[in-house]
């Protein structure tokens, strides 16, 4: 077999990590608007790696592991390292150790995506993906600059909303993903007027937009699984009944 590598997702790839290291430096400055939107940035290199190598046919076992390092960057230490400076630093101990709680959790739920690909988690994601979490905490910074000119004093609610990411990333929670569409289908046209929609809404207002979205794949997907355990909890009793 011919050795050698793909040049364009892999490119793409390092275009993340790349985004993140910047973001890093950013935060490490001070500048956390520009590591917040460092790591937006990084998420769509994300996707795009991904979808490349999909379209291209060009997924190889190196670019997945890559790809997870470039994520660990961008999604697990840059985001801690930012919301540390930002808003952790003055609870001491307990700000670090959340800190680093979140770029542990984003590590393990890197290392369970590898060893499941192609088996469990072949649409759905088993707990929340790691860029997802990334994505809640730098709009969060967007979202709070645009509103406020200071950072935050001491909040207990950002340091439990850092924790709550943190176990969901390595909870059994399902979460949706872009990779559930399939772009090479036909879809309904109310497919593509939603895609504008969604445009025109983060083109209006992006801070408070993004956010707003965040937020709702965050709360959407908590509220989606609770649905799912009462509904299964339901049919259990209902078998019960009958047997």
């Amino acid at each position: 077999m011919r050795k050698g590598i793909y040049l364009l997702p892999n490119s793409l790839t390092l275009c993340g990590m790349f985004c993140g290291f910047y973001a890093l430096l950013a935060a490490l400055k001070g500048n956390y608007l520009h590591a917040a939107w460092a790591i937006m940035i990084a998420n769509i290199f994300d996707g795009l790696d991904g979808w490349v190598a999909r379209l291209t046919h060009s997924t190889t076992r190196f670019g997945i592991e890559l790809d997870s390092l470039s994520d660990l960057v961008a999604f697990g230490v840059a985001p801690a390292v930012m919301l540390y400076n930002w808003a952790l630093a003055p609870f001491g101990r307990l700000g670090w150790a959340a800190a680093f709680l979140f770029v542990a959790c984003g590590a393990l739920r890197l290392a369970r995506y590898n060893v499941q690909m192609g088996s469990t988690e072949s649409k759905a994601f088993t707990g929340m993906p790691i860029p997802g979490a990334a994505t809640v905490v730098a709009t969060l910074v967007i979202f709070y600059h645009n509103i406020w000119d200071s950072a935050p004093e001491k909040s207990y609610l950002i340091l439990i909303l850092i924790v709550t990411l943190a176990v969901l990333m390595v909870s059994t929670l399902r979460f949706h993903g872009a990779k559930e569409i399939d772009f090479s289908k036909r879809k309904p046209f109310w497919f593509l007027v939603a895609i504008v929609m969604v445009l025109v809404i983060i083109v209006i207002h992006p801070p408070i937009a993004l956010f707003m979205f965040a937020m709702i794949y965050l709360l959407g997907g908590i509220l989606e699984n609770i649905f799912l355990y009462y509904r299964k909890k339901k049919q259990m009793g209902q078998t019960g009944v009958t047997g």
